[in-house]
């Protein structure tokens, strides 16, 4: 017997599906809906909230860190080396505490809601995030990363401005692109923000959060990233990175060096998301206490670590700048790779909230230098400055673990102001994505949906295609008969000008199968022959749940023309029917619509 299982279809997309949303006036509304103009001005307003929202958690995070490992405020943690041993062991290890009591009081508040991040909401959920949600996963990160965690804030910082952009964008009844757009608004509102970095900010909403750019999306995220922009510029005088010495000429040995890179950084990244993914299934075997001690004892290991160099603590901003321009060892730079993979790894296996997103840099421009000088001691013409190194390597990792290329070149860009650097970014990220993706397949958002289960490939919008089931699809207005009918008397019953197939029941029941008109009218015949003897796909049938994929595998299979659908596998009890031309003109409709809106508002 062949049946076609439903999906889980318990999952929810955010708490305010279970709520009322209270919409803002119509008059604001239809300006939206109706005109550019009208999104572009909530789309500065995303990015206008979206600076001042990462702007208090950045400075939120500094004054854990100066509380929690007594240091002073402007001090980077990762680049202070006078933390006593007991706060460096102890903190982390109290971090996971925390984390592990707040996800125990969140687990029973927060029960059957989807914590969706924004890629994930934009791919199943047409844009909405969860807000309350949102808000528990940015407390987390920042907490993570106040007690020392070896995770970035940018996690947390698109995660709660693309709840604002969500939420406000539910509040307008925006349509479903346009939801997802004001998400991708806050997205690139968070990440231009986080690195004063606007184009970075809007190619990461294109490539990670929309997954396309389009024209009609341009100059919303284009001003959303350069409103974040500006409010982070007066609020937080402080750049991102900047990078010592000359930067080596564009050269045909530029180029070759800058490919090795890609390769090397290639990798290192895929190297760095199968040891998160390793880390995850170790902790996952804590299962004492249902899995409360998993982030006390990823903090107590994270400690020990950073007992050996306090590089680890932190997301690392202050150890890179450090790095950079300290010209240190081989050996030290090799430590501090290893050391900062085993740290990332730990952090986000054991629970602590956060991401790759700096870690990943991090760990390109410390592989760009340790390239440079390992490669400077027999060749010391030929090698790349290490500054151009450093962030060639810097965009290539980058890249392997985000799966955002432009995003990363426009980043490096940004940080530096030179043409020629960034050449050498284009060439290592070019070549570092397409090694992860011949090899790979996924950035490291996508692989940990892949090892939950989800099988999304990127945020574009396929949850309108789970959308399309056979509920959603069939007919309820069927003809049924029992499967003990004599054919002569269901000739006489049906007419082949009204009914094209009947479904059949037994005496109990059940689904029997399908007649079609034309078989019944076919037979000339005066016996008592029961409907059973002309009945097709006895064992082919839909459960309610079945996806548009599941429904056109099953007519290819069966090569039927139509298909009972039935209640539920056990019971078997027709309820509706769905015809594979009805599915086919749907989906053709379905698709047109969602293009149009790609492309047009």
């Amino acid at each position: 017997m062949t049946t076609i299982a439903a999906p889980d279809t318990a999952r929810k997309a955010t708490a305010s599906s279970a709520t009322t949303t209270y919409l803002l006036p119509v008059v604001l509304r239809n300006f939206v809906r109706n005109r550019e103009t009208g999104l572009v001005t909530v789309a500065i307003v995303i990015g206008l909230l979206s600076g001042l929202l990462v702007a208090t958690i950045s400075h939120l995070s500094e004054i854990a860190h100066s509380l929690l490992f007594d240091i002073p405020y402007d001090a980077r943690l990762s680049a202070t080396g006078v933390i006593s041993w007991q706060r460096t062991l102890l903190i982390p290890t109290l971090g996971g505490l925390v984390l592990a009591i707040i996800g125990v009081i969140a687990a029973g508040r927060l029960k059957g809601q989807q914590l969706a991040d924004a890629i994930e909401a934009n791919a199943l959920y047409g844009g909405r995030v969860s807000f309350r949600g949102s808000i528990l996963i940015s407390v987390q990160t920042l907490l993570s990363n106040g007690f020392g965690g070896s995770v970035g804030l940018e996690a947390g910082y698109t995660q709660i401005c693309s709840a604002f952009g969500s939420h406000i964008g539910q509040r307008l009844a925006a349509r479903r692109n346009d939801m997802r757009l004001l998400v991708a608004c806050g997205a690139a509102g968070a990440i231009s923000a986080a690195f004063s970095a606007p184009l970075a900010g809007a190619f990461y909403a294109f490539e990670v959060v929309l997954g396309a750019y389009t024209s009609a999306g341009l100059v919303p995220v284009i001003a959303s990233a350069v409103g974040s922009w500006l409010v982070t510029r007066h609020l937080s005088h402080q750049s991102f990175l900047m990078v010592p010495g000359f930067p080596s000429p564009v050269s045909v040995e530029m180029i070759g060096q800058t490919v090795l890179i890609g390769v090397i950084c290639a990798f290192a990244s895929i190297i760095v998301m199968l040891a998160v993914a390793f880390s995850e299934r170790c902790f996952q075997r804590l299962s004492l206490f249902n899995g409360f001690l998993r982030p006390i004892v990823g903090g107590a290991l994270l400690g020990s670590l950073a007992l050996l160099t306090p590089t680890v603590l932190g997301a690392g901003h202050g150890a890179m700048q450090i790095l950079l321009v300290s010209n240190p060892t081989w050996l030290l730079l090799t430590t501090t790779i290893v050391f900062k993979m085993l740290a990332s790894a730990i952090s986000l296996g054991s629970g602590f909230r956060g991401g790759l997103f700096f870690a990943s840099l991090l760990l390109g421009a410390l592989t760009g230098q340790l390239y440079s000088i390992v490669l400077s001691g027999p060749f010391p013409d030929l090698a790349l400055q290490p500054g151009t190194a450093a962030i060639a390597a810097l965009a290539a990792f980058g890249t392997g673990v985000l799966g955002a290329p432009f995003s990363m070149v426009c980043l490096a860009l940004e940080i530096t102001g030179d043409f020629s650097v960034t050449v050498g970014a284009v060439v290592a990220s070019s070549v570092c994505a397409l090694i992860v993706r011949e090899l790979f397949g996924y950035s490291f958002a996508t692989w940990r949906f892949h090892l939950r289960g989800e099988v999304i490939r990127g945020p574009q919008d396929v949850g309108w295609v789970r959308q399309l089931s056979a509920t959603s699809l069939m007919r309820s207005d069927f003809e049924n008969a029992l499967s003990t009918t004599p054919v002569a008397e269901a000739q006489k019953m049906f007419s082949p000008a009204q009914v094209r197939q009947i479904v059949l029941r037994d005496p109990n029941g059940t689904y029997a199968g399908v007649v079609t008109s034309a078989d019944l009218h076919s037979i000339a015949t005066d016996d008592n022959l029961p409907l059973s003897t002309i009945a097709r796909q006895q064992d082919e049938f839909l459960l309610p749940g079945a996806s548009i994929r599941d429904i056109m595998a099953a007519f290819e299979r069966s090569e039927a023309d139509v298909l009972a659908v039935v209640d539920r596998a056990d019971h078997r009890a027709a309820i509706g029917t769905v015809s594979e031309a009805h599915v086919l003109r749907t989906y053709g409709e379905e698709l047109e619509r969602r293009n149009q809106e790609v492309f047009f508002r």
